[in-house]
Formats: C-alpha cells, structure tokens, sequence
C-alpha cells in the first residue's frame, strides 16, 4: 500500500494525490503517478503533446504518462469539446492545447495551468513548387493564395492587392499535398510554429512580419488544460510556465474576449516584452480588409516586490492559471488588453466587427 494518510509516499514529488488507483508499480516495487494526457488525433497534435510530456518527464522521472498507446477512445479525440468532456469524466488529467485554439472564457470547472515558451508567432509563406524563390510581392497578378483564416485574408489583400484569396481546408499535411498536388494555390498562409514543430522548417519561403500580417491571439504557444479543482495536477504543470508568454498572451486573450471577437471576425495581435516593458498592438479589420483601427499601447510588467508577493491559486485570469507568475504584472497584462479593446471600440471597432461577423454569417 502506498498510501497513508490520503498522501502517496513513494512519488518523488511528494504531491497528495485524490485516488490511489493512479499510483502503479514499477519492477523495483516503487510507485509512480499514472498522469494521462489528451490530445487530437493530427500528427501535429502528437508532436506538441510529445513535447509536453517530455518536459514533465524531465522535471518529474517517477511519473508515468498515459498519451494513447494502449488507451487509443480516451486519448486520442477530435475536438476541444471532446477533450474536456473526457477531463470533466476523469479520463484524462490534462490536455495539451494549442493556446489560438481556446476560447478565452473556458467552460466551468477547467484552466490553463501553464503556457509554454511561445515558439514563432508569425504566419509563413509556403509556395508551390514551381513558384521557389518568389514572394508575394513577386507572385504574378491574381494569383491565388490559400487560407482559412479571415484574419490572414482580410491583411492580406490590404497588404497585396494584386493577389486573390481562395480558402483551403484541413490539417498542415493535407494542405500542404493539395497545394503540392494540383495547380489551385500559388502559395498557402500558415502558421510558422506549426511548421517548424512538424520539422518543415524547409518549406518556408517568408515570414509574414507585423507590417505585412499580424497574427492570432496565442498563436504560437502551448496551452496545457487542467481541471481547475486539481490543484496537484497545477502545481506540477505550473513549472512549465514561461512568464512572458504568459503575460503577451494574457494580454492578448485580454483585448480578443472584450472586443467579443473570435475565429469568425478578422481580429489581429502583436506582442512583445522588451525592458520590462510589455508593448500590445492590436487590430480589427473589415472582411477585405478596406476598413481597419489598429493601435499601441504598453505597460509596465515589474512588479513592486516580487519576493513578498503571493498569488492565489484560485484566481484566473482569461482563463489562465499562473500562480508562479507576479499577481500584479498579469493584471497589468490583463488591464493592458482591456484598455487596447476599450481604445478601439471607442474609435468604431464594434461596427467593423458587427459587419464583419454578418457577411461571414451569409457566406
């Protein structure tokens, strides 16, 4: 019997854990901390889940992770809904998201208990082969670029007018084959991160910098999804945390939920930290991108007295759990993506958005 007194004594991080099911023995007869992971079905997906769980099992050897070998119904699923209804059942203890994926209020009961080192933010050029070596400035008139995203469309065709946008569908392995495959796209728009996580680093022709396209609130990062009762399960995932991922994308999930914006109205964020300043841009655009507010702000991320400084677990914010972050830098995030918001509406963002919202609703 491991236990004694509802507290596992053979786990290396000594964390009290609910169940005692969740310990197992390993060939020296010491017990380790079964944590089972969900995660989608796309090969993208694995790859970032891997990449998790390999962190926690450099930070926590005795724990043993669960990601679907031999439990492929409960851990491998298709959407976001999926995943936290297998977590409200127990089936699984977290989930790896990617950040740009969740809305920025989670449904009750759940958190973000860590966001992972942004890696590049940026949307990527990708071109069919016979096209190497072009940009999109170079590309001939009309050709057609592939995405299907109205964020990366409506700055586009702002930006190069002498190009047009057709959607494409599907996961970055079936993207990329219909671009390669066929003679519909000249190039295609994704996310840079995705990309070089898949070892595809090769394929991009052009980083899309800030001028030319600004990107997806929390693009970039890894979330990991907990729920929020769990306060173990935070404790270990909370390590993973990187402070000023956490604070950009606190801001920008800030400025994205009071706008009221979503994947289905063109909404666009640049971030960065730079002498413990934290800059957010941020961007509404019409369906054509004819019509556009974008403004700066910045505030301050240094915190009075970080050492005396305690954070309650308990609090959130967007949906973010960060209790090894300053309290006072992620309000000042927080505040920071709701004054960004409020700046906008009170420049006409609501009507931009509105319109958006009812073209895309009648498409």
């Amino acid at each position: 019997m491991c236990w004694e007194r509802g507290v596992c004594k053979n786990v290396s991080f000594n964390l009290s854990w609910p169940i005692c099911f969740l310990c197992q023995q390993d060939g020296n007869g010491k017990a380790s901390r079964v944590i089972r992971i969900g995660t989608r079905k796309s090969q993208l997906a694995r790859i970032q889940t891997d990449s998790v769980a390999d962190r926690l099992k450099e930070l926590y050897p005795d724990i043993h992770l669960e990601i679907g070998e031999n439990h492929q119904r409960l851990y491998f699923l298709l959407f976001t809904k999926e995943l936290e209804n297998a977590l409200e059942r127990n089936e699984v203890d977290l989930v790896v998201h990617s950040l740009k994926d969740l809305p920025t209020t989670l449904p009750p009961g759940f958190t973000i208990g860590a966001v992972l080192k942004r890696e590049n933010p940026h949307d990527a050029v990708v071109l069919h082969p016979q096209n190497v070596g072009k940009t999109l400035d170079s590309l001939p008139e009309n050709s057609v670029i592939g995405t299907s995203s109205l964020r990366r469309a409506a700055q586009l065709k702002k930006r190069f007018p002498h190009l047009k946008f057709n959607d494409i569908r599907g996961n970055l392995n079936t993207r990329l084959k219909k671009l390669d495959e066929k003679d519909d796209f000249a190039a295609i728009i994704l996310a840079a991160a995705g990309l070089r996580r898949m070892g595809w680093e090769n394929r991009i022709s052009q980083i899309l910098g800030p001028e030319d396209c600004m990107y997806a609130v929390g693009q970039g990062a890894l979330a990991v999804e907990v729920r929020a009762r769990d306060v173990d399960i935070l404790e270990m995932v909370s390590v993973l945390h990187d402070p000023d991922t956490v604070l950009r994308c606190i801001a920008e999930r800030a400025f994205l939920r009071h706008l009221e914006g979503g994947c289905s109205v063109p909404v666009a964020v640049h971030t960065q930290v730079k002498d413990s300043q934290l800059y957010l841009t941020g961007a509404v655009y019409s369906l054509d991108g004819s019509d556009s507010l974008k403004e700066t702000m910045q505030t301050s991320i240094t915190a009075n007295d970080k050492s005396s400084e305690e954070v309650d677990e308990r609090v959130q914010r967007v949906g973010v759990t960060a209790s090894k972050v300053p309290g006072e830098a992620q309000d000042r995030a927080e505040r920071l993506g709701v004054d960004l918001a409020n700046l906008l509406l009170s420049k006409g963002a609501k009507e931009i958005l509105t319109v958006a919202r009812q073209l895309n609703d009648a498409r």
